[in-house]
């Protein structure tokens, strides 16, 4: 039952149970899960983005107790691999469980994920090289553990954005879940590098950071592909049977129509005919002339003394009825 609760619970809700559950009956140390966590966040580097609201005496009531809520997005329309989304479902994802947060939202929640980070900092300094104090260790879990809420909470928010761009800059020769990948690290990146401060909105970041992330990606994919070539191998060739039976296909209609107009199937009249046999060099002047090309309208008019409107009338009901005798043909 304990594990079962214990989901439902938020990250910095389940470090303060994990706490109390060591430190109870007297054992007065921190379950291995949150001594490896401790160990991991004082050997790191301790980044954030700076500000000079941090070192207020009331920072911490006026950059949470006093900050408006900031509405959670829902991520059940999320699936790791999302390589055969639809249309349909790309309209879902800018709809559904989206949150677009303003740019006032903006800054509260990467104010409040700076100064979490900014607190950790403050202990990693503190403690130095030496063990640190189950007081400090404790404080550190806990800042270091909202820090991470909030950092979820902006990535998920903006996850739709690297799935748009993914769709938008797709490369033929990467794998969409790749680039979904290589995009929602690029997102991670931005998030712990924007600064609120300068008044832009984390969108504008995000997008340049995850462009440049598609664009080296690429770039790596093609110098992997010049250092290992691979051998030509005939399995892997493409199969052209399709191609072949369209072209053979091609060549039946072209057979057939040469019978119709010789055969003169299509009861075509005698200036149909020839107008037909000037246009597209066939029939009677192919025979005549194996060399001949087609003429355009104007100097088949001045062959049998009509205008070219006149011809490309006589051309269109006469191309009519070889199209008729054609279907009929191929039908019966």
């Amino acid at each position: 039952m304990v594990d079962v609760l214990s989901h439902k619970l938020s990250p910095l809700e389940q470090s303060r149970r994990r706490q109390r559950v060591a430190v109870k009956g007297g054992a007065r140390q921190l379950s291995p899960e949150d001594q490896a966590t401790v160990k991991a966040v004082l050997t790191g580097k301790a980044d954030y983005v700076d500000s000079d609201a941090f070192r207020d005496k009331h920072a911490e009531r006026r950059i949470f107790d006093e900050a408006p809520p900031i509405q959670k997005p829902d991520t059940s329309w999320y699936h790791p691999v999302m390589e055969n989304i639809t249309s349909s479902e790309t309209r879902l994802t800018n709809n559904v469980g989206t949150v677009l947060l303003t740019a006032a939202e903006e800054r509260v929640i990467f104010t409040q994920f700076n100064y979490c980070r900014y607190r950790v900092a403050q202990i990693v300094e503190k403690v130095g090289k030496r063990a640190p104090t189950l007081d400090e260790a404790r404080d550190l879990l806990h800042w270091h553990h909202r820090a991470e809420a909030y950092r979820d909470q902006i990535a998920q928010t903006n996850l739709a954005l690297v799935l748009a761009m993914a769709k938008r800059t797709r490369m033929s020769e990467v794998d969409f879940a790749d680039l979904v990948s290589e995009g929602n690290m690029a997102l991670l990146r931005a998030v712990d590098k924007f600064d609120v401060g300068r008044g832009f909105k984390f969108s504008t970041y995000a997008c340049r950071a995850i462009l440049k992330a598609f664009s080296r990606t690429g770039v790596k994919l093609s110098k992997y592909r010049q250092m290992f070539p691979t051998d030509f191998d005939p399995k892997l060739e493409k199969s052209d049977f399709m191609q072949k039976k369209r072209e053979g296909h091609e060549e039946d209609c072209v057979d057939e129509l040469r019978r119709i107009i010789v055969d003169n199937a299509a009861e075509l009249t005698d200036i149909e005919q020839e107008v037909i046999e000037h246009r597209f060099a066939i029939g009677r002047r192919r025979e005549d002339d194996p060399d001949a090309t087609p003429l355009t309208l104007e100097q088949v008019g001045r062959i049998i003394g009509v205008t070219k409107e006149r011809v490309r009338q006589i051309q269109n009901k006469a191309l009519d009825k070889i199209r008729q005798s054609l279907e009929h043909d191929f039908l019966v």
